[in-house]
């Protein structure tokens, strides 16, 4: 009878641990996502996001909107977004610029936050085979959502990853995965809006793992 209890206490010890492992940190402002203030304010008072995205209940039912509509990583729709005559705060100082139509990329990375991802979740988004949207929305999910000291990680083993994607809206900036990984851990500006900031002692840290893994390539190459 006892042995039965013991048991029965490291199933339930090892199912707690899984479930564990399969929830996702949250990092930074939970309230906003780590969002521009007005990229967010845009987003919740979209027509799209508010009436369309919000009849969608599950992760799989997000996965194939993002199939079907997204076409570019940009967080404005193109030509929607106008920053003349602009001073200060609406000036794209510190990323915040006069409002637009906000992309739909940006919708649907804010409505996967509402579903409030599992791990097992985004590895099924960056490692998807049907769409690189798919995929650059997972690891856009992990940039603005994840532990700064935990980003390489994520990215690593997609640095060299060479399927293509257009980021830009209304398209002509082609790059790899691996390229848009590697600008997400090196550069704090993604389309004239900012990535939550990586501490300085962590980015440094980032960035000799990166410098061994351009010195390898190189070696590789010469041998």
């Amino acid at each position: 009878m006892e042995e039965d209890y013991q048991a029965s206490s490291s199933q339930s010890a090892a199912k707690k641990i899984g479930k564990q492992h399969n929830t996702l940190p949250l990092w930074g402002n939970e309230a906003t996502m780590n969002l521009n203030p007005l990229i967010l304010a845009n987003i919740q008072s979209s027509s799209y996001f508010k009436v369309h995205l919000f009849k969608l209940k599950t992760y799989h039912e997000v996965v194939d909107e993002i199939y079907y509509q997204v076409k570019h990583m940009e967080p404005w729709e193109r030509g929607s977004r106008k920053t003349s005559g602009q001073t200060g705060m609406c000036g794209g100082v510190r990323g915040v610029g006069a409002g637009g139509i906000v992309s739909t990329a940006y919708c649907l990375l804010y409505k996967l936050y509402t579903l409030r991802l599992t791990r097992k979740q985004v590895n099924g988004l960056i490692n998807h085979t049907d769409s690189p949207y798919i995929r650059a929305l997972g690891f856009m999910y992990l940039r603005y959502t994840q532990p700064p000291a935990d980003l390489y990680d994520w990215y690593e083993d997609y640095l060299q990853d060479e399927e293509e994607i257009d980021v830009k809206a209304g398209g002509g900036q082609i790059i790899t995965i691996g390229q848009m990984v590697y600008q997400f851990l090196t550069k704090l500006d993604w389309f004239s809006t900012l990535f939550p900031r990586i501490p300085v002692p962590i980015q440094k840290q980032i960035e000799k793992k990166l410098n061994n893994i351009v010195v390898k390539i190189i070696f590789r190459c010469i041998n």
